[in-house]
């Protein structure tokens, strides 16, 4: 692929997030269609309503036109996301002049935020269900059937789904999504998730290890923890009294089975601790790496995004990564244009980029969220043509460090569990190192999906390694 067009796939993912269609196979009359849009965590919660649905007897569709229920999970951490959706709801309309008893909802984060206008002004939409009300969606199924609009997006400080078997979406059949807690406490003011997905509560530890045994003995060969913030995982054992922090749980998982990968997701720096690093460094199955978004390089920029740390603590948190496990990948999220942010200081971001030697990064320019501490105290005042252009430095300097990051690694062989077949061809297989890096390998021997592999890179790109299996 071109440079030119990898800015701008890059470019495209972070303006508008991820899009997936899911699809199951239940018996039942009925057919829903589920599309999840934005983090790993709503695509984990698509899951989880498709156990709800299927325990109610219904089945999914791939084909939009078979489905009587059509749900849009969806995102609101940015304005292009919610424009997405507005978009697609518009391209239902035809189906819904076909089909009269067509069922329409919106679920998770921008169903909580918008609430009852979402049933006042998007006409399409039936059923408004946000991110803690899942459990209750049969009975909102039931009140559309007969003929009213139907909206649940009550906030809980207890609901996890702990107890709830999530239906393996559209799976692999060798990795899968744990969702470890919900919510989140940190109000970074320019972020709508803790109003849109509440406080944070941590699921019972051994309802995670139950999962995670579960999925191994399936065939599953990889796990990835789940949170909004997993380094604030904590549980109280209630018969002992017992507290399993985050790094506990971490250790616990990895102890299932050495051939079970861990990895985990999305760790904020002012809570990952030495602990929780130490702990990655002890077990070779637990992945060697880590997310960890720094939003800005700026001190300044940072208080403002009230992130509750300043550079020399992000530095210090890498220095350490980097000290404990010198193989590891770290991976960032990086805001463009935050308000009031300075030429000088959008250098400062870039410095950081270079420093921290990211292999990939999450990249947007600032979109203010209504409701949030930023759009209610601070004036949106970087013009957009500003903020496009910090946004392309930043993605350009991003893909020259993932050229550099990936080219260190031709010549070396890694362990690399396989997921499938290659996008391109039949006839290579892809599969992750434990750095988190995509490695693509012509097919050799009786190998199939969920075996592990040494594979000798010999070519790499800002966005993919390519190798051969070593014997």
């Amino acid at each position: 692929m071109h440079q030119q067009n990898i800015e701008q796939d890059l470019l495209e993912e972070s303006r508008q997030g991820e899009v997936l269609s899911y699809h199951a196979q239940t018996e039942s009359n009925r057919k829903y269609y589920i599309e999840s849009y934005g983090c790993q965590m709503n695509f984990s919660d698509s899951e989880i309503v498709a156990s709800i649905l299927a325990q109610e007897g219904m089945s999914s569709t791939k084909e939009l036109s078979e489905a009587q229920l059509i749900l849009l999970n969806t995102c609101s951490i940015r304005e292009k996301a919610e424009e997405t959706i507005r978009k697609r709801l518009k391209e239902f309309e035809h189906l819904k002049k076909k089909n009269h008893k067509l069922t329409i909802g919106v679920l998770g984060c921008m169903a909580e935020r918008l609430k009852n206008k979402f049933l006042e002004e998007e006409k399409l939409v039936d059923l408004v269900v946000g991110p803690d009300s899942y459990r209750d969606l049969p009975r909102l199924i039931g009140q559309t059937d007969e003929g009213d609009k139907a909206v649940n997006v009550f906030l809980s400080r207890e609901e996890t789904y702990a107890d709830i078997n999530p239906i393996r979406l559209d799976s692999n059949g060798v990795t899968a999504f744990i969702s470890i807690m919900r919510g989140c406490d940190n109000m970074c003011s320019f972020c709508v998730v803790p109003f849109t997905r509440g406080r944070e509560r941590s699921r019972d530890a051994m309802s995670v290890l139950a999962e995670a045994r579960d999925l191994f003995d399936r065939g599953f060969r990889e796990v990835t923890l789940l949170g909004q913030n997993v380094d604030s995982y904590k549980w109280q054992n209630p018969n002992s009294g017992e507290w399993i922090l985050f790094a506990n749980l971490l250790e616990m998982v990895a102890q299932i089975d050495p051939r079970l990968r861990v990895r985990f997701s999305t760790s904020h720096p002012k809570d990952i601790t030495d602990q929780v690093i130490q702990t990655m460094a002890n077990y070779p199955n637990i992945c060697k790496y880590i997310h960890l978004p720094v939003q800005s390089g700026n001190s300044r920029v940072l208080k403002l995004m009230n992130r509750t740390y300043d550079r020399e603590w992000y530095m210090d948190r890498v220095n350490t990564i980097y000290r404990l496990m010198p193989d590891c990948a770290i991976s960032s999220d990086i805001i463009a244009g935050f308000c009031t942010e300075t030429e000088d200081e959008h250098k400062e971001t870039i410095s950081m980029m270079l420093w921290a030697n990211y292999s990939m990064s999450y990249m947007f320019f600032y979109s203010e969220r209504p409701g949030t501490p930023a759009a209610k105290k601070l004036i949106d005042d970087v013009p957009i043509e500003i903020k496009k252009e910090r946004l392309n430095e930043i993605i350009r300097i991003q893909n020259q460090i993932s050229y550099k990051h990936n080219m260190a690694d031709v010549g070396k062989t890694f362990e690399v569990l396989i997921e499938g077949n290659s996008k391109k061809s039949e006839h290579d297989f892809k599969g992750r190192n434990s750095q988190n890096k995509m490695i693509v390998f012509p097919k050799k021997g009786n190998y199939k999906a969920g075996d592990y592999v040494q594979v000798l890179v010999q070519s790499a790109s800002s966005a993919t390694l390519t190798g051969i299996i070593m014997d």
